[in-house]
C-alpha cells in the first residue's frame, strides 16, 4: 500500500523545512547510483571537476548536454534537503532512495543561497546552478503527486524544495558528518 504524504501535512511542515540551518549544516546522507535504479549508500564520496562524484553513472549519460555533446557541469552534484526527503519518503523499504547524492539539513532556498553561491560540502568546492530541480516522473511515482505539485508550486519554486543542483569547482570529499558551509 502507497503511503504518500498529503499536500495539507506538507504545507504544515514548510515552516520546519525552512527552519533548517542557513549556514554550516550537516550532511546526513551519501550515496552513489553505479546504475539507473541502483543506489550504493557510503560514508564519503569523492568528487572531481572533471569526473563528477566518482563511481556516479549520472555523467556518463546526463540529462543536460552541452553543445558539444559533453556532460553540463551544472548538474554534477545534487543536494537535496533531509527535511524534505523525510517528509515525502516514506515507504522506505520498497520505494527506491531520490538518488540525491547529498542529502543535508540546510536551506537550500534561492533567499540563502543565490545562484553562483559557492559552498564548502567536505573538502570540495562546489558552485550552487541555475538549472532548477523541479523533480521529475520518478519522484512523482516515488513520493506520490501531492510531493511532486508542492515541490514544483509557483510558490515554492524560490525555496528549492527538491533540493540544487551544482557543479563541482574544486576537487575533494565529503563525508558523513562534514558541514556544509556558504564561501
Amino acid at each position: 500500500m502507497t503511503d504518500f504524504a498529503t499536500r495539507e501535512k506538507l504545507d504544515q511542515a514548510l515552516p520546519h523545512v525552512m527552519a533548517a540551518p542557513r549556514n554550516d549544516g550537516p550532511v546526513e546522507t551519501l550515496c552513489y547510483r553505479p546504475q539507473s535504479g541502483k543506489r550504493v549508500f557510503t560514508e564519503r564520496l569523492r568528487l572531481t571537476r572533471n569526473g563528477g562524484i566518482e563511481g556516479d553513472y549520472e555523467m556518463s549519460r546526463p540529462w543536460l548536454k552541452l553543445a558539444d555533446g559533453s556532460p553540463d557541469p551544472r548538474i554534477q552534484v545534487s543536494i537535496l534537503p533531509s527535511r524534505v526527503l523525510d517528509l515525502v519518503w516514506r515507504n522506505r523499504d520498497p520505494t527506491t532512495h531520490p538518488g540525491d547524492p547529498i542529502i543535508a539539513d540546510f536551506n537550500l532556498s534561492l533567499e540563502n543561497l543565490p545562484t553562483g553561491t559557492l559552498i564548502r560540502a567536505g573538502t570540495a568546492v562546489l558552485r550552487v546552478s541555475d538549472i532548477w530541480n523541479d523533480g521529475c516522473m520518478k519522484w512523482k511515482m516515488r513520493c506520490g503527486r501531492p510531493a511532486y505539485d508542492w515541490v514544483r508550486a509557483a510558490e515554492h519554486e524560490a525555496l528549492r524544495l527538491r533540493g540544487i543542483f551544482c557543479s563541482i569547482e574544486a576537487d575533494g570529499e565529503v563525508a558523513v558528518g562534514d558541514r556544509i558551509v556558504r564561501l
